[in-house]
């Protein structure tokens, strides 16, 4: 089984790993958590990613960004698993969204950038339907679907099953109906939506060079603040590569840039197989995609909300409200 998979663009350099990073990263976690889940941890198979050769193909060419970001202490390989899982809004964010509302960006825009966990079929999209989804004790999450009414149903042109950060970033990879020549999928999403907030929850690596993951979202969120757009960084449930390399940069790069960090790992590791469906279908080792449940928008339903993909939409969604009401200095 691989996750999402279609033909990936390429890695066309090595880019060395700037720390080592033990295996035996402990699953505890301390974050202090808005949602409220009382299901015990259990023991996660562990995948062990097969390596494929990886074509020579899409070359991804970037300007050099209007933002340079400052390089704080390293977090410890770690400490971002005992991060918050709702993220909170640094004077940095503030003036990137400000300046992005004077270039134009729509205040009630956000888009999604990622690969097959943020398709509307299953991310977000029913909070766009009144009648479809039951906040329950969360209803003080209605206004911040009321301010974004449009955002969470429509399809991003720059979400699609199999997509990896370098295809977010290849003109390869863009819809030749709806975007320009030369222009890749972030590119054609702002121009078509205007955001102010962009969720990228990339959770796809190549395997053998996770460690490549980190050069291009660095150019996605210096491209996201070159255009006012406040990235929210999103850590994943899965550790198909086995050390946690990716969540350590998602969280090291979030720390670096002073951006919001969506913690959504610490959000599953009380579910059952924390969250994750163990085998698929066919009996083959899975640990990558979200487990389902019937009512997953039905946050009055407690057998709702113990599922991956419930508790991802009610995690984001809690991010979004923060990070739109620290955005506008809102208590």
């Amino acid at each position: 089984m691989t996750a999402c998979t279609i033909n990936q663009p390429a890695i066309t350099s090595k880019i060395p790993n700037p720390t080592d990073f033990t295996s035996d990263i402990p699953v505890t976690i301390t974050a202090t958590t808005v949602i409220n889940l009382a299901i015990p941890n259990t023991t996660i198979p562990v995948k062990t990613a097969t390596p494929t050769s990886v074509a020579e193909t899409d070359v991804i060419t970037e300007k050099t960004p209007m933002f340079t970001a400052t390089m704080p202490t390293a977090f410890t390989p770690d400490m971002w698993m005992s991060l918050s899982i709702i993220p909170t809004v640094s004077q940095t964010a503030r003036s990137i969204y400000r300046r992005g509302i004077e270039m134009g960006n729509d205040l009630h825009a956000f888009s999604k950038i990622g690969d097959c966990q943020s398709i509307p079929t299953y991310f977000l999209s029913y909070f766009d339907m009144p009648g479809q989804y039951n906040l329950g004790d969360y209803a003080d999450l209605q206004d911040t679907i009321d301010w974004y009414a449009g955002s969470f149903s429509r399809q991003s042109l720059s979400v699609k099953g199999g997509f990896n950060a370098a295809a977010i970033l290849s003109p390869l990879r863009a819809d030749p109906a709806q975007c320009q020549a030369n222009e890749n999928p972030i590119q054609c999403e702002f121009r078509h939506h205007h955001p102010s907030i962009a969720i990228i929850s990339l959770e796809e690596w190549w395997a053998g060079y996770p460690e490549n993951y980190g050069a291009y979202l660095r150019q996605i969120i210096e491209y996201s603040i070159d255009q006012g757009v406040v990235p929210i960084l999103a850590t994943k449930a899965d550790n198909l590569e086995g050390n946690n390399l990716i969540n350590q940069t998602i969280a090291d790069l979030a720390q670096e840039y002073d951006i919001p960090l969506w913690n959504f790992w610490a959000a599953v590791q009380p579910l059952p197989n924390h969250g994750l469906i163990a085998y698929d279908s066919s009996g083959e080792l899975d640990m990558f995609h979200l487990t389902h449940s019937e009512g997953y928008y039905f946050y009055n339903d407690p057998a709702g909300i113990q599922s991956g993909w419930s508790i991802r939409n009610l995690t984001a969604l809690q991010a979004l409200d923060a990070v739109r009401r620290g955005l506008l200095e809102q208590p």
